[in-house]
C-alpha cells in the first residue's frame, strides 16, 4: 500500500494514496518523514524560496533515508515566467538563482548529477478562443500548445481549418500512428488534436484560470548536461541514469520552463517528441524520461479527463492519474530512493522513488506538503 501523509502546517494526517481512505501512523518511516515535512513548509509556487525549498527539503531527508538515486524538479522558475511579470532583467537573474540551488545541492551531496531542461518559454503573442465551438474543445491548465476537439460541427472543423493560429488539425488516427510503438494504445486520445502556432495558447472549457504571460517555446529539442554517452533522445535519458546508478549515486535534477539557451554548463540536444509534436512541460514529459518510453496516451492532452472524476475515482490526490505508473526509475531500482519537487503530483508518480516529497499545491494555491511512501521495506 501506498502512504500519503499531507501537511497543512496546523495538521498533518495520513491515508491510504489508493483509496483517500485515512489510515493509521504505523510504520517507523512515517514519523522521520512528518519530521522533514514539519522542518519545511513550502512557501509557495510564485515564492523566490521556491527552489531554495526544494534543495533544503531533498537534502534533509537525503540525511534521515540515504538514498543512492534521488530525483528533484525545481520548477519555481516556470511558474514565475508563466504568470508573472518579467522584465528582461528578471529573466536572466532568475534563470541564475535556480542554477545557483542545483550547484548547492550537488555541493552538498556529492551524487552525479544528470540535469535536464524541459524546454525554453515565449512571452504569449496571441490566444485562441475555442470555447463558442458546437463540440467541446479541452486543454488543460498546463497546456498551451494542444487542445482536444471532440464531437466536432461541420462548422466546427471549417472554423478551425481557417484559423490563422492553428498551425495543424490532427485525427486521432493519425496521432496514433505517429506515436504507434508507445504502450498505450491511445484510444483516450481526443477526436481531433489541435496544434497551436508559436507563441500562442488555447482557452477552451477548464483551460487557464489566470492571465499567462509565456508559453512553451518550439521545444523539439531539450538540453541534457553531464551527459556523455550516446544520448539523443529524451527516452535515452533512462538508460543513462541506470547506468550511473549501477556504479554510483545519481540526482536526476529537472529544471522546468528552460531551454538550451538557458543552460550555462555545457549540455547536449536531445529530442523532445517526434516530428510536429513536442512535449511540453508535464506528466507525459516526466514519465517518457523516467520509463524510457513514449508516453503521451496515457493521459492525452484534450482528452475528456471529467468522465473519469466522481465518488469512486482511486488516486484522489494525483490529478488525472488513475494507477501509479510502472517500470519508473525508482520502481525498478534494488537501490534506495526519494523524489522532491515544487511541481505538486508529478513528483510521488513520476519518479516511483519509495519517498518522495512534493508541494501541494493546486492551481498556484498553497495548501502544504504531501508526502508519498511507496516503499518502506528497504527502510
Amino acid at each position: 500500500m501506498s502512504v500519503a501523509i499531507i501537511d497543512a502546517r496546523e495538521w498533518q494526517k495520513t491515508f491510504d494514496l489508493r483509496t483517500g481512505e485515512t489510515v493509521a501512523d504505523r510504520h517507523p518511516l512515517f514519523g522521520m518523514v512528518q519530521g522533514v515535512q514539519e522542518r519545511h513548509p513550502y512557501p509557495g509556487d510564485l515564492d523566490v524560496a521556491g527552489n531554495r525549498w526544494v534543495t533544503d527539503t531533498a537534502l534533509d531527508l537525503m540525511e534521515q533515508y540515504d538514498p543512492s538515486f534521488v530525483f528533484l524538479t525545481y520548477a519555481q522558475q516556470y511558474f514565475s515566467g508563466r504568470y508573472s511579470v518579467l522584465t528582461d532583467a528578471d529573466w536572466p537573474a532568475t534563470v541564475a538563482a535556480v542554477f545557483e540551488e542545483v550547484e548547492r545541492f550537488v555541493a552538498r551531496s556529492g551524487f552525479t548529477p544528470l540535469i535536464v531542461g524541459t524546454g525554453g518559454m515565449t512571452p504569449l503573442a496571441a490566444s485562441i478562443d475555442l470555447t463558442r465551438l458546437d463540440g467541446l474543445a479541452l486543454c488543460t491548465h498546463w497546456s498551451a500548445r494542444y487542445a482536444g476537439l471532440h464531437d466536432p460541427s461541420p462548422r466546427d472543423l471549417q472554423t478551425v481549418a481557417a484559423h490563422p493560429e492553428i498551425e495543424r488539425i490532427v485525427t486521432r488516427d493519425d496521432f496514433r500512428q505517429l506515436f504507434r510503438d508507445s504502450p498505450s494504445d491511445g484510444s483516450r486520445a481526443p477526436e481531433y488534436l489541435l496544434v497551436a502556432r508559436e507563441g500562442c495558447m488555447f482557452k477552451t472549457a477548464g483551460g487557464a484560470f489566470r492571465q499567462v504571460r509565456r508559453v512553451p517555446s518550439p521545444g523539439y529539442f531539450i538540453p541534457v548536461s553531464a551527459c556523455l554517452e550516446d544520448v539523443s533522445d529524451v527516452t535515452d535519458i533512462r538508460k543513462a541514469v541506470d547506468r550511473r546508478i549501477s556504479t554510483g549515486r545519481v540526482a536526476l535534477i529537472f529544471v522546468e520552463g528552460l531551454g538550451a539557451d538557458d543552460f550555462p554548463w555545457p549540455s547536449r540536444k536531445v529530442a523532445n517528441g517526434r516530428e510536429w509534436f513536442f512535449y511540453e512541460t508535464g506528466d507525459a514529459q516526466y514519465l517518457t524520461i523516467t520509463t524510457g518510453r513514449h508516453q503521451v496516451f496515457e493521459y492525452p492532452p484534450g482528452y475528456r479527463y471529467f468522465e473519469e472524476d466522481g465518488p469512486g475515482k482511486e488516486f484522489p490526490f494525483s490529478g488525472y492519474f488513475r494507477s501509479v505508473p510502472e517500470d519508473t526509475i525508482g520502481a525498478t531500482s534494488a537501490a534506495r530512493s526519494i523524489a522532491v519537487g515544487n511541481r505538486s503530483m508529478f513528483m510521488h508518480m513520476a519518479a516511483g522513488a519509495d519517498i518522495s516529497l512534493e508541494c501541494f499545491a493546486r492551481n498556484l494555491y498553497n495548501q502544504g506538503t504531501m508526502a508519498v511512501i511507496h516503499r518502506s521495506d528497504k527502510a
